[in-house]
């Protein structure tokens, strides 16, 4: 028999809803409408199928004070992380939300009704109080407190849920077992020792020795249950990360191990975050639960520092073992044995023993520049699926981004580099002139500051949307703000390379070679807001490349540009 859940009881607010669905799917529609973003939405997932049992909606501020200050709900059940509806002010009185008030939960993606809160409190948290207690400490370097203090609302609303319907997901369908139906599954199997492994990242072959051997010192089965709701940001995306497990999977000895995704929004908070792993594993039927060596770790504070020790969350599950009902199994550091050619524990070799490793770094720089990664550390299969989705530097997507004064020169440049790059060949090249982009996706915008932003803004997403399909991305607006071109190497970046060129042609010298007459126009007061003239150019004070056709011309200019993205492995060796 799997193990029982946590607090007793499982909390399938889906099955216990059932017979009054109708009901309250009529009630929604005549109710205020709260539009959950994607954290609630993970957060209100888990709450409806059991996952966050004994919870049956968001904490109410007696709760949220008892699991902030002592790992507590107001009952006493252990819960270590809290599980809050934040809003902010503004919502909350167009809502109507207060105690007694009934409010529909909505999903953002599909505006469908998902659920109905029937509000206990409205409550202003301390969030300095809740980033030290909860994450350790209020340093915005760690992402669950940068979150709490810039995304999240600054008032939670605290109710229990009654069910409408569950979310819908069009991905990986069959492996999106709920508590129930994965302990269903299990009992089908005849399994009643399970463990659970978590990760958020590929697995290799190490990860699968380590699982094995746990499951068979433990005579059990392994429970492979993937995070796919929110991760660390920069995290391998989920659809990559699934068909890696989906590869992985036949190589487990007989039957072994069950695959099954979990749509949790991770908080990276190492100790308290393995005890709220190993609840919510247990909800699904775990007895055993494997944690990892800083596990859920967000990585350095800003001091350079790691946010928790290496064993930290280890001794935090272990201090609750027999409160949480489920048992923890260390993560053992496998370690490749060359000479043998097996896998085993660092902590149970001789010395002297030869020994082969590749870490996370190494693996990612062969992957960009397509090195062999030789198959005592991953599976053919699972490299193959790897390199489908990272591939080498020179298929990758890039953007350069080229800015300057009207008339430095910068438009010719980005011609000239896109004939260029097309003759080279390799992947498509996309040219997002400054005038090109004003008429045909900023026509509306004039030349206000916000405006200027919001122009700048688009090209940055058309540029990163082009950056993740692989292409190569020349734009070359005037773009004479700092924040505004920040912003567009950042969202960028999220998918590929970018880079700076600040076109440098002096102003005078722009103006002097003017054939258009624009700027004689400017200096008349016919065109206002003018860059250069009654308008302000806040040159860049780290730009990747500086150019100035003053003392050059397009041709070298192009040339450094291409030598650039060469010596960053984007481009064939000339």
């Amino acid at each position: 028999m799997a193990n029982p859940p946590h607090g007793g009881v499982l909390k399938d607010l889906i099955a216990r809803d059932a017979p009054r669905r109708k009901e309250l799917a009529v009630e929604a529609e005549k109710l205020p409408a709260i539009v959950l973003n994607e954290r609630q939405l993970c957060d209100l997932e888990l709450i409806l199928n059991g996952g966050f049992s004994p919870l049956e909606g968001f904490m109410n501020q007696k709760d949220y004070d008892g699991v902030v200050d002592n790992n507590r709900l107001a009952d006493g059940n252990l819960f270590s992380i809290p599980i809050c509806l934040d809003l902010d002010k503004a919502t909350i009185d167009e809502s109507g939300i207060k105690p007694g008030a009934r409010v529909t939960l909505r999903d953002f993606r599909d505006d469908r009704n998902l659920a109905i809160i029937t509000v206990d409190d409205v409550y202003q948290p301390d969030k300095h109080k809740e980033a030290k207690e909860v994450f350790g400490a209020d340093d915005e370097a760690h992402p669950a407190v940068k979150y709490l203090h810039h995304t999240a609302g600054e008032y939670y609303v605290g109710g229990k849920v009654d069910a409408i319907d569950r979310l819908m997901h069009y991905d990986y369908v069959a492996l999106r077992y709920s508590p129930a139906e994965l302990r269903l599954h299990f009992d089908k199997l005849g399994w009643s020792r399970v463990v659970a492994f978590q990760t958020r990242n590929p697995m290799h072959r190490a990860h699968r020795e380590l699982t094995v051997r746990a499951a068979r010192a433990r005579q059990a089965n392994v429970l492979i249950h993937p995070v796919v709701g929110l991760t660390k940001p920069g995290d391998i995306d989920h659809f990559t990360r699934v068909r890696v497990y989906q590869a992985l999977l036949p190589r487990y000895p007989n039957g072994m191990a069950v695959l099954g995704l979990l749509p949790l929004a991770m908080r990276m908070g190492g100790p308290r975050e393995a005890i709220w792993h190993a609840i919510i594993r247990k909800n699904h039927g775990a007895t055993h639960f494997i944690v990892g060596r800083d596990h859920a770790g967000p990585g350095k504070n800003s001091q350079g520092q790691d946010f928790y020790g290496p064993y930290d969350a280890q001794d935090a599950v272990e201090k609750y073992r027999d409160e949480l009902g489920i048992e923890v199994v260390p993560f053992q550091q496998m370690t490749y044995l060359p000479d043998t050619d097996e896998y085993k524990p660092k902590d149970e070799l001789e010395k002297g023993i030869r020994t082969s490793d590749i870490s996370g770094t190494e693996l990612r720089s062969r992957l960009r520049t397509g090195r062999e990664i030789p198959e005592w550390f991953s599976y053919p299969e699972v490299v193959r699926v790897l390199r489908e989705s990272h591939p080498p530097r020179n298929k990758q997507g890039f953007t350069v981004f080229l800015t300057g004064y009207q008339n430095s020169g910068k438009d010719a440049i980005a011609r000239a580099l896109n004939v260029t790059l097309n003759q080279q060949g390799g992947r498509s090249v996309s040219l997002l002139l400054g005038e090109t982009v004003r008429s045909e996706l900023s026509s509306e915008l004039g030349f206000s500051k916000d405006d200027r932003n919001k122009n700048i803004m688009r090209i940055g997403f058309v540029a990163s949307e082009l950056t993740r399909a692989g292409a190569a991305v020349i734009a070359a607006p005037i773009a004479p703000f700092e924040s505004s071109r920040r912003y567009a190497r950042e969202t960028v970046e999220k998918f590929g390379s970018f880079y700076l060129v600040h076109v440098s042609t002096p102003l005078e010298y722009c103006e002097k070679t003017d054939r258009r007459g624009i700027y004689a126009k400017a200096r008349r007061g016919e065109i206002k807001g003018f860059t250069g003239v009654d308008d302000p150019y806040e040159a860049p004070t780290k730009a990747d490349l500086v150019v100035n056709l003053e003392q050059s011309n397009v041709r070298t200019a192009v040339h450094q540009i291409v030598l650039l993205l060469e010596a960053e492995g984007l481009l064939d060796q000339l």
